[in-house]
């Protein structure tokens, strides 16, 4: 916490800060200093990433995902001071002056008795002047000076507002619609309290106690999927920020999907998901593996993972290879398999996965040396590796144990 006086902010795993419920990112500014006048030893607030939203505004550190972070409420803000202009200012960077009401005890509240002088300061003249003439020219305002909800939350907004301009005697018959479209809003609000709380207890291994929610909690996700991200990140709300703060919501948005799969996904499925949930404010296929990118200089949770073919994943960092191999090689070793061998499609079900990434998954063992692989007109079907079982000095020797000696007794039970 900045000094004791400023509230610290909640952060994701990718290091986006957690909104409150229907707060909206308006505009993004980088290399943003944060000073205090009156608090000679304020802490130094350096070069962060300030985002300004409905509610406060937010200053999270560049230096690491999860590094210092403060929020101001913007009811909190009692006065701007105008710039003064000088030749100094000339060539200084760009500051903005503003007081705040604090509390007797120090701490910046929305209503106090006392009052501090804040000063924010922008590192780069060029990129900050772009960044809030771009969030208010392109529509996040609109004319009575409201600001205009994105994503979801925009749609149930536009619906809401729609319903309001009606005639006045058409609400009598439509009483129960618009009481609906009041309860929508709130409902979204419950929803993204909900994904957040089931979150942060995926790490927790479930009881015996928890056993009989597990199937009421994969209904719950599977719904959460499909309400969609209450502020997604625009190309006018962040300006150049976008593709790191993109990056940085679809690594926090991936969690739930990635965990139901099994720890992986095709980014094709990741793509369809994630433009589902942002509703109107839809990404290019470019943004998307540009902000997948962009994970390497981030601490996050997630990586994209190339394989040899050219298909490309998104999984979990924890998530293992060897596990996949173990489960596998069982199922390649079972009687059926060692006579014919399995194709992607019985991998599928056993695993899972999609055919497509259980393929992806019996070439990679085949090139581990865990499988061979047979082409036919049928299709690959894999069967496990018997050669480190034979000895080469004396390839006649059957040993009385081993996957070598197990395939033995199935081919001539077969006979």
């Amino acid at each position: 916490m900045a000094g004791n006086c400023l509230e610290a902010v909640e952060l994701t795993s990718s290091g986006r800060p957690v909104l409150l419920p229907s707060e909206i990112e308006c505009s993004f500014l980088s290399a943003v200093d944060l000073e205090c006048e009156d608090l000679p030893n304020f802490p130094n607030l350096k070069s962060g990433i300030l985002t300004l939203t409905t509610h406060r505004l937010l200053w999270v550190s560049d230096s690491t995902s999860q590094g210092a972070s403060s929020a101001i409420p913007l009811a909190s803000i009692s006065h701007i001071f105008s710039a003064k202009k000088s030749l100094k200012s000339i060539f200084a960077s760009p500051r903005i002056r503003f007081q705040l009401s604090v509390s007797p005890d120090g701490r910046v509240s929305n209503s106090g008795s006392g009052s501090r002088a804040w000063e924010t300061g922008n590192a780069d003249v060029t990129s900050g002047s772009e960044s809030v003439s771009g969030s208010t020219s392109s529509g996040l305002y609109t004319k009575e000076g409201t600001v205009r909800m994105v994503g979801v939350s925009g749609i149930l907004r536009k619906e809401q507002e729609m319903w309001e301009t009606t005639d006045k005697s058409l609400q009598d018959a439509f009483q129960d619609l618009n009481a609906l479209m009041s309860k929508a809003k709130e409902m979204v609000m419950l929803a993204e309290k909900m994904r957040q709380k089931l979150l942060s207890g995926s790490t927790s291994q479930p009881g015996a106690a928890e056993d009989e929610e597990l199937g009421s909690k994969q209904d719950m996700q599977d719904w959460l999927l499909s309400v969609g991200i209450i502020s997604p990140v625009t190309k006018e709300s962040a300006g150049a920020l976008y593709h790191q703060q993109l990056s940085r919501q679809l690594a926090d948005f991936v969690r739930l999907p990635l965990e139901r799969a099994g720890g992986m996904m095709n980014l094709i499925d990741i793509y369809c998901l994630f433009n589902r949930a942002r509703g109107t404010e839809l990404i290019s296929p470019e943004d998307l593996l540009q902000a997948c990118f962009l994970w390497e200089k981030f601490d996050v949770p997630v990586m994209l993972r190339k394989f040899d073919s050219g298909v490309m994943v998104i999984q979990n960092k924890s998530h293992s290879d060897e596990e996949i191999f173990a489960r596998i090689k069982t199922i390649a070793t079972k009687p059926d398999a060692l006579r014919t061998g399995i194709s992607a499609s019985d991998a599928a079900i056993t695993l899972g996965i999609a055919p497509g990434m259980a393929k992806e998954h019996l070439l990679t063992a085949e090139s581990k040396g865990f499988l061979c692989r047979d082409i036919s007109p049928d299709g690959f079907r894999f069967y496990i590796n018997l050669f480190p079982d034979i000895d080469p000095n004396n390839v006649y020797l059957v040993k009385d144990y081993g996957v070598y000696d197990t395939w033995l007794k199935v081919a001539s039970a077969s006979r």
